[in-house]
């Protein structure tokens, strides 16, 4: 299941890393390791933050998904359920308005 990884960094450890000159590889590492579909850097809360559009197969997913952030930036993170057009097409929205509308 597509599922939207939001994460947002706490100023440190990632200031240090940055000015260490390692953010790049860590990230990259982490990317390689979670291996998302998408993934976008933006502002989360006035922080620094990602988006990352990642698979979950399973409930069991989650740590390999999150724990990266958590032990590498102190990050917090958040999944959602995410549907791209295909998905929504099959979710019967024409049945559920006919039966709950």
């Amino acid at each position: 299941m597509r599922m939207l990884l939001t994460v947002e960094f706490p100023l440190e450890p990632f200031n240090s890393l940055v000015r260490k000159g390692t953010i790049g590889m860590v990230i990259g590492n982490i990317l390689e390791a979670i291996k998302p579909e998408s993934a976008y850097f933006t502002e989360q809360e006035g922080n620094r933050g990602g988006i990352f559009a990642v698979n979950v197969n399973s409930p069991s997913d989650v740590p390999a998904l999150a724990e990266p952030f958590f032990l590498n930036f102190n990050a917090s993170c958040k999944f959602r359920i995410a549907m791209n057009l295909e998905d929504l097409q099959k979710a019967g929205l024409d049945a559920l308005g006919k039966k709950w509308g």
